[in-house]
């Protein structure tokens, strides 16, 4: 499972010119699953969110999370993230979980943020549009396999 965090000062994703999902302050999370992903894995991805230390001071150095600045999270599929490049010309997909666990992921995903706080969604499977002012840019790819794989 991957998330490509962008720390955003706002964010939106639209479907057909309808805005969907908005936040302020915080991230805008693109999410890929990867076939054979799990909810501890999803589990992990969370804290990692949440405490990732990318958020400045007042001195100016990346030293808060986003639970300290009160941030929020706008929460974007995005299978692509699973696209492996490495022969040919065109991106194979045949990583990416199925959209029957993708959207199970994504779902858990989300409702585990929300715990601590305000998420925002896309929406699953949809031609989006997404929207953002970048802060800094400040963008991290976090990525984590199955509980007993690698790529931690």
């Amino acid at each position: 499972m991957k998330i490509l965090l962008q720390r955003v000062r706002e964010a939106k994703a639209s479907v057909s010119g309808s805005v969907v999902g908005s936040v302020g302050r915080g991230y805008l999370a693109l999410v890929g699953a990867a076939g054979g992903d799990d909810k501890p894995t999803a589990d992990w991805l969370a804290e990692k969110t949440l405490g990732l230390r990318v958020f400045e001071d007042e001195d100016g150095r990346m030293n808060k999370s986003l639970e300290d600045v009160g941030g929020s999270i706008l929460l974007v599929s995005q299978f692509t993230l699973l696209a492996d490049c490495r022969r040919g010309r065109r991106p194979s997909f045949a990583g990416a979980a199925g959209p029957e666990l993708a959207k199970s992921l994504y779902e858990y995903l989300g409702e585990t943020l929300a715990r601590r706080v305000p998420v925002a969604y896309g929406r699953f499977g949809a031609h989006m549009e997404v929207s953002l002012v970048n802060d800094g840019p400040v963008t991290v790819m976090l990525e984590r396999s199955p509980e007993g794989g690698s790529g931690q």
